[in-house]
Formats: C-alpha cells, sequence, structure tokens
C-alpha cells in the first residue's frame, strides 16, 4: 500500500471513489483503491519495468514476493496486475488452491490461467476481448490469408513449439464448418457430423477439459483442419499444457499484446501436499522459473510467505527426487521481500484516505484537525494487517463525517 497525493485523485467520479471506501470497509480492494494505496511504488515500478524489459529481450524473468500473512501480497499482485493490463500485456491471475487450481496438476492449474486471463482495455491489436477463444479467433479470421491452403497458413500464425493438439484445435477455431447437406448428412461416412457439438467441444479442449478422442477428431475434420492426424490428440499428464503454458506468451505477441504476465497468488501451498506431489510441484514451479528457453514476454509472478523458503531449505536434503539443479536455481531466485510500513508511509496514506473520502463524499475534510487525529491512533492498529488499518481508518473518517453532517443539521435548524 501507499502514498498517493490528492491531485492523483482528478478524473475520478465520486461513484468510483465511494465504491473505494465500500470495499476497504469490507477489507477488500478494487483496482482504483490498489493504484491509489500502494507504497514503495516506484522501487515496484522500477523492477516491474526492468523485468519487463528482460522478457521482452528473450533474457526471461520472474518474480517471486516474500512476505508474512496480511503483508500485502495479495495487494502487490493487483497492483502489478493493473500495471502489466495497462503496459499492454495479457494477464492471468489465480490462487493456487490445493483443492482447485494445484500446482502439481498443471492441466488444472493451466485451465485456471485461461479462465482467469485479462487483456488490456486498450491492446496494440485491433480490439480487447473478454477470453482468449474470441480473441484468437477474430484476430486470425482479419489475417490476410493464401486461400488455396488456409489451414497451413493459420498454423504458420502459431509457435512452432506449441503442442500438436492444440495448434489443430485453434486452427479449426478461426475455420468454418464444412457444409453437409441434408442428403448427405443420411450417408455412413457422415455419421459424425454433429456441428452444434463441435465448438463446445473445441473450447472445452483448449481449456484443458476432457473431452473423448474421437469427437475432438471429428471436430477437427469438420472445421477442415488438413493436419489433425499427424500427431496424436491425447492429452495426459503436465507437458502439454506446461509446453501450451510456454507458446501462449509468442502468440499473444504476434496478436499485438507485449506477452503474458502469470499471478500466482498463495504460492506456499506447494509445500503444504505430501512428498511426491511436493517433488513434483517443484519440478513445473522450476519449469515456470527457470525455462531452459525463456519465451519473449513470459513473465510469472508468485507470491510466497517467508515458512516457503523455510521448507525449501529443509527439502534440500529430504526428497531424493529433489534435483541438486533446482536448489542451486532457487538459491538465485528473484526476491521482492515486503517490508512493514512505516509510520511515515502510513501518515502519508492517511493523508490519501482524507482527501478520498473528501472527494467520494463531498465534504470538506480539514486535513489539519483530521490527520494528527489518525496517525495518533495508528501504534493502536493493527499495522502487520493493512486491510485491518484501513478498515478502522475509514470507520474513524465515516465517524468524523457523521458528526459534521449532524452539526450542520442543527445549526440549520437553530
Amino acid at each position: 500500500m501507499g502514498t498517493a497525493a490528492p491531485h492523483d485523485l482528478e478524473g475520478y467520479s465520486a461513484f468510483q471513489l465511494r465504491r473505494v471506501l465500500e470495499r476497504l470497509r469490507e477489507g477488500l480492494y478494487d483496482p482504483l483503491a490498489v493504484r491509489l494505496l500502494t507504497a514503495h511504488r516506484a522501487e515496484l515500478d522500477a523492477r516491474l519495468r526492468q523485468d519487463l524489459l528482460n522478457v521482452e529481450a528473450g533474457a526471461g524473468a520472474h518474480l517471486c514476493v516474500c512476505g508474512p500473512y496480511g503483508q500485502g501480497k495479495s495487494h502487490t499482485l493487483a497492483y502489478l496486475r493493473e500495471a502489466a493490463l495497462q503496459q499492454g500485456y495479457a494477464v492471468s491471475a489465480i490462487n493456487l488452491d490445493p483443492r482447485e487450481a494445484p500446482l502439481h496438476q498443471f492441466r488444472q492449474v493451466y485451465r485456471a490461467l485461461l479462465q482467469g486471463l485479462t487483456f488490456p482495455a486498450e491492446p496494440e491489436g485491433p480490439a480487447a476481448w473478454t477470453s482468449f477463444i474470441d480473441a484468437w479467433s477474430a484476430w486470425a479470421k482479419a489475417q490476410p490469408l493464401a486461400s488455396e491452403d488456409r489451414t497451413s497458413a493459420l498454423a504458420a500464425l502459431l509457435p512452432a513449439d506449441m503442442p500438436h493438439v492444440f495448434k489443430a484445435i485453434l486452427v479449426a477455431l478461426a475455420q468454418p464448418t464444412l457444409e453437409v447437406t441434408l442428403r448427405q448428412q443420411g450417408f455412413a461416412r457422415y455419421r459424425d457430423f454433429r456441428p452444434r457439438e463441435f465448438p463446445w467441444t473445441l473450447r472445452r479442449a483448449l481449456q484443458g477439459e476432457t473431452v473423448p478422442v474421437a469427437r475432438l477428431r471429428s471436430a477437427l475434420k469438420y472445421h477442415q483442419v488438413s493436419f489433425y492426424r499427424q500427431a496424436s490428440l491425447a492429452l495426459s499428464g503436465d507437458e502439454p499444457f506446461l509446453r501450451m503454458a510456454l507458446a501462449l506468451p509468442q502468440l499473444f505477441r504476434g496478436m499485438g499484446y507485449r506477452g503474458w504476465v502469470l499471478l500466482f497468488d498463495e504460492g506456499e501451498a506447494i509445500s503444504q501436499v505430501r512428498r511426491p506431489l511436493r517433488a513434483r510441484s517443484y519440478r513445473i514451479l522450476h519449469r515456470l522459473l527457470s525455462p531452459d528457453f525463456p519465451p519473449p514476454g513470459f513473465y510469472p509472478v508468485f507470491a510466497f510467505t517467508p515458512d516457503f523458503f523455510q521448507r525449501l531449505q529443509e527439502e534440500d536434503y529430504g526428497l531424493p527426487e529433489f534435483d541438486c539443479d533446482y536448489v542451486q536455481a532457487w538459491r538465485q531466485l528473484s526476491l521482492y521481500q515486503l517490508r512493514s510500513l512505516s509510520l511515515t508511509v502510513w501518515r502519508d496514506l492517511c493523508e490519501t484516505l482524507i482527501a478520498l473520502h473528501a472527494a467520494a463524499y463531498g465534504w470538506s475534510a480539514d486535513r489539519e484537525h483530521l490527520l494528527p487525529l489518525l496517525t495518533a491512533g495508528l501504534p493502536t492498529l493493527p499495522l502487520q494487517d493493512p486491510r485491518l488499518t484501513f478498515k478502522a481508518l475509514v470507520d474513524e473518517l465515516d465517524q468524523v463525517h457523521q458528526q459534521e453532517w449532524f452539526a450542520q443539521q442543527a445549526a440549520r435548524h437553530t
């Protein structure tokens, strides 16, 4: 969280500012709150700017945000999300929930990444989209392609190292369905022609859902994908999904975006599963943080508690499956260590909060009176948990505002 001068509120409506305060009262943040209330922004912006320069140059980069519970890891990831979107990156933000998206089952993680994918509001490409499938289909159909071999031309738009099955699915999504007359549908050779099912089948397969190979094969055949038989269409294990995750940044860059930023919250969940699953998670984590050939535009960010790194120290000798190369790489992790906010920083935050509250509710907040009032109470608040502290500060401002309103009403009736 952090400092923001009152002029940062210019251009925002009272409704937007009131929504910020309403969410702060509930211990939540929206994008505007993240933009206005983030500490050490200059340092974080400089780190992000340098890392993104590295990933665009193909040098590879990652970031591990480290801090105890309540220190602001989720807030920091939310700030990075907004900053990356503003700079033209596609962004996916997920929680590594052991029940829904455990890292050792990367198929589920991949599915969550696509579901949590957001495109910039004003990308370098032709338009902003709400889903990857819609963005790809529209962009691919707008490309000038040779009509005599459209499928090959579409495949050439995709990264060379993208898994075969995903290439075939993406080409199919940009192709029209083969026309089959009612008379032809009566023939045995067309018994698998189910055009209503094809879009559903292709979308589910692309998003990592389990789809019968026979149905997928039919969808590809009738969407006129000439090369779908060249390799297996089966999706098993983690490898095809890992390879797809590493290929997508290159595709996004071809579509006019600058790359793909992946934000993983609750990374400490990796170490909270059984030993064989931890070993598998560590191997996947290594592939994401230190890929052999970093794809341009690929920037993974993980949020960890200090306990995770303590567990890593213990795993060095506790897991035979633990490759020494992983240990060596993880001793060189790019860390962003969250620090407790000083009283000076909190004082600046109080100043911003006063201006925010006054602009939201249209009252003349007396900064000279309110700032000492809020800062005097800071030592009694749980500063190690900014969400609770912000909630208490907003409650204090609400009370002062309410008292002033009642005083004004009383003065009018005297």
